[in-house]
């Protein structure tokens, strides 16, 4: 009998052990889609550019993606989807520069989908970044992609 609670002890902290070292599974699925996150706060319909997107990544773990639309009218919209923590407000970056501007242009905050900004880019290259944070503060690591060449002119 004794050898049986042992395995039984054995077994449970093996199980507990598993149980804590298994990474969360995110509750959902992002509800929105780049195109979708750009009409919703500037309108219009969208369409994804070449080479206009990127993983955001922490060292090899995907937090999200970042992403360059663009529209009839010469704007661009870069939108940062959330991947993880999805619903909960962490600090959510995108980033838009367009050559011959001085500097990027931005929208960061506590977001729980996306973060999105857009900017007009007519006969001018751009490029594009997007950042997530874990925390609600944007205190502590950052996942970022982007992409520090010129490219998608207009």
């Amino acid at each position: 009998m004794k050898s049986w609670t042992r395995l039984g002890v054995v077994v449970a902290a093996a199980l507990s052990a598993a149980a804590v070292s298994a990474p969360a599974a995110s509750a959902a699925a992002n509800p929105y889609t780049p195109a979708e996150a750009c009409a919703t706060d500037f309108g219009g319909s969208w369409s994804l550019a070449s080479d206009g997107h990127r993983e955001v990544k922490y060292g090899s773990a995907k937090w999200g993606d970042v992403y360059l639309m663009y529209n009839s009218s010469h704007a661009n919209c870069v939108a940062t989807i959330k991947a993880i923590d999805i619903g909960t407000p962490t600090y959510t970056e995108a980033w838009l520069w367009i050559q011959g501007t001085p500097d990027w242009i931005g929208n960061t905050g506590p977001f729980k989908y996306y973060a999105a900004v857009k900017g007009t880019a007519n006969n001018h290259c751009v490029q594009y970044l997007g950042l997530i944070s874990r925390t609600a503060t944007g205190a502590g690591a950052y996942a970022k992609g982007a992409r520090y060449t010129w490219g998608n002119c207009t």
